[in-house]
């Protein structure tokens, strides 16, 4: 019988019930007694239910590809950025390995995420080695299912069994909503590390932010920055241009900033040197309560991908 370690669902009609001694039978002891998720901004880390600590900032790299990719990932460990995020839809988990690699930081100063795609749900055990093969690491810190998907229980029973082989050190979901998670949360044992879905100031979500972080997981965000297409406008922006010239910092980094201070790790994407080591600088600053409102107030619940 699966369950999880959480009471949230306590009011939900023929949901499961458990303690959390139930679940930390199926984890390690040391990976069960850690359920904050609270931001550490010394250390850029948010510890996990998993046990593991997360850096609350990194390098997304969608549509990033052979060079680009691998030159992206040097730049952004180099420049101290220690979380990178990938999938098997992005093609390019081989070039993020090679990229790793190169800079010669230890394997265990690295985060590493990637994701399986619903295509692959089917056959998810080896969809997991293949991830550990084409990326050459050894380990998976990170491990999500994509999208809801044809079998995604399954695939993630097999995410959950290779966490128990020390194959993946965490587990989570992307692009799972309130509905969504409500009906998918029963059904498995390990409770998510992490939910990483689309935020940014014009679709800030706040009421699945919220829930999230009720459970005791971590909420990640993709395309903090508004994503392909939407960028230039985001950043133009009147109000946050007036706060960061308020700063004498960048758009995007009071975007990231704002990000932050609510409890969602970002990973913005860039081939650019000079951006990437931008988005890693935003401990110098912090943005008032009154700013913070006034980004909030910018939410028009305009998503920018399909997801």
């Amino acid at each position: 019988m699966a369950c999880i370690s959480s009471g949230a669902f306590a009011s939900e009609k023929n949901t499961l019930r458990c303690d959390i001694d139930a679940t930390a039978e199926a984890r390690s002891a040391n990976r069960s007694r850690v359920t904050s998720g609270k931001f550490d901004f010394e250390t850029k880390t948010v510890m996990l239910n998993s046990g593991y600590a997360m850096p609350i900032l990194g390098l997304g790299t969608y549509s990033l590809l052979g060079d680009s990719c691998v030159n992206s990932v040097v730049t952004e460990l180099e420049s101290g950025g220690r979380l990178i995020d990938t999938a098997y839809m992005y093609h390019n988990e081989d070039f993020v390995g090679k990229g790793i690699k190169k800079t010669g930081i230890p394997r265990e100063d690295v985060f590493i995420t990637t994701k399986l795609y619903p295509d692959q749900y089917a056959d998810a055990p080896n969809a997991i080695d293949e991830a550990l093969k084409k990326l050459d690491v050894g380990y998976i810190d990170l491990m999500l299912l994509h999208h809801p998907g044809k079998g995604d229980i399954d695939a993630y029973k097999a995410m959950e069994q290779a966490a128990a082989d020390g194959k993946i050190r965490s587990i989570g979901l992307s692009n799972w909503y309130i509905k969504e998670l409500k009906e998918f949360l029963p059904k498995i044992t390990i409770l998510p590390a992490v939910v990483q879905n689309e935020i940014h100031p014009y679709y800030q979500e706040n009421e699945v932010v919220d829930y999230v972080h009720s459970l005791g997981i971590v909420m990640e965000g993709w395309y903090p920055l508004g994503g392909r297409g939407h960028t230039a406008e985001l950043l133009g922006d009147k109000t946050i241009t007036e706060i960061a010239k308020a700063h004498g910092v960048s758009s995007a980094q009071v975007i990231l900033r704002w990000n932050l201070q609510k409890g969602v790790v970002v990973i913005p994407g860039s081939s650019n040197p000079d951006h990437i080591r931008e988005n890693l600088d935003l401990f110098g600053f912090e943005l008032t309560d009154e700013e913070m409102t006034a980004i909030k107030a910018l939410g028009r619940d305009e998503k920018h991908d399909w997801y």
